[in-house]
């Protein structure tokens, strides 16, 4: 049977915080929960757009309570201000849904001199769940959620001489080396978890994919792919669909640590949400404990686990 967005259990008296949830997946994953009954925070970059998202998902959950968090994750310091904010106005996090991301965009850096999509898309929510995490080893059942891409598969490795792309820049490769880091950094998340535990169920972390969603993300396409857009339909579904996979994830009562979410057709392109199986290489235990190292001196955070 397929799972839809109908078989999100309630969520009243949880507290989830999505980020990027200001259009595409972020925004649909924040939508479902709120209309389930969670307490929604969208930790966004642009507050402008943030409040027009709370807008969107007010009227469609009227009574849900949604608000705001500006979170920038291509700047460490922002990074740093948003956690100190979040744990002043929220005790505790049930959800932590780890969705913002940016795709194939001409080299930049971010604030910090980090490659963009390496920056943002892994060391900037590899900071972010570090100054947060406390809020949610405490909450039964709470979990990490961690948003990853089929990218993992597509001329991805984890470049240790050169992560910035300093000596030179391919954008689809580096996208690919920062959704790879994602699911790393997922899985020793996981195992730290695991040594932590006690016997009450404790915090875990789960992995997703929306598959091939149309979404804003594939503003940056490559010319030679931009093709696709035009097929698109024929291969892809809509972000509402694509957020399937990351709210079965955060929701699903039988989902377990470790565990890792994707679509069901061919391929993983689209379809209901089912566990899948990740690559060989985001699966090498030492290739995640390097990494982990080599972020944690990157943005000099250190977790509680």
């Amino acid at each position: 049977m397929s799972w839809t967005e109908n078989d999100v259990p309630t969520q009243a008296g949880r507290v989830a915080v999505v980020t990027g949830a200001n259009t595409g997946l972020g925004f649909e994953t924040a939508r479902v929960l709120a209309q389930k009954g969670a307490e929604v925070v969208l930790a966004v970059r642009n507050p402008d757009k943030g409040a027009e998202a709370v807008r969107r998902i007010a009227a469609a959950a009227p009574g849900a309570t949604v608000r705001l968090q500006r979170l920038d994750l291509g700047s460490l310091e922002s990074v740093r201000e948003a956690a100190a904010e979040l744990r002043e106005s929220t005790p505790r996090i049930d959800l932590l849904v780890n969705n913002a991301g940016v795709m194939y965009p001409p080299k930049q850096t971010t604030a910090d001199g980090f490659e963009l999509q390496f920056g943002t898309n892994h060391l900037g929510h590899f900071a972010w769940t570090a100054q947060v995490l406390d809020l949610l080893l405490d909450v039964p059942g709470s979990r990490v959620v961690t948003v990853a891409s089929l990218a993992h598969r597509i001329r991805a490795a984890i470049h240790f001489d050169d992560l910035q792309w300093e000596r030179s820049y391919e954008r689809v490769a580096a996208y690919g080396q920062s959704k790879l880091a994602n699911l790393l950094f997922h899985y020793e998340l996981q195992r730290r978890l695991e040594a932590r535990a006690s016997g009450e169920r404790g915090t875990v972390a789960v992995a997703a994919h929306p598959g091939i969603a149309d979404t804003e993300l594939v503003r940056n396409l490559p010319k030679a792919l931009q093709f696709a857009q035009v097929a698109a339909p024929l291969f892809s579904h809509d972000a509402a669909h694509g957020a399937l996979a990351q709210l079965r994830a955060a929701t699903d009562p039988s989902v377990l640590g470790g565990q890792y979410y994707g679509p069901d057709a061919t391929g993983e392109r689209r379809g209901a949400p089912r566990l899948v199986t990740s690559s060989a290489q985001s699966l090498d235990l030492d290739l995640q404990r390097r990494l982990w190292a080599v972020s944690e001196e990157l943005t000099g955070v250190s977790f509680p686990v």
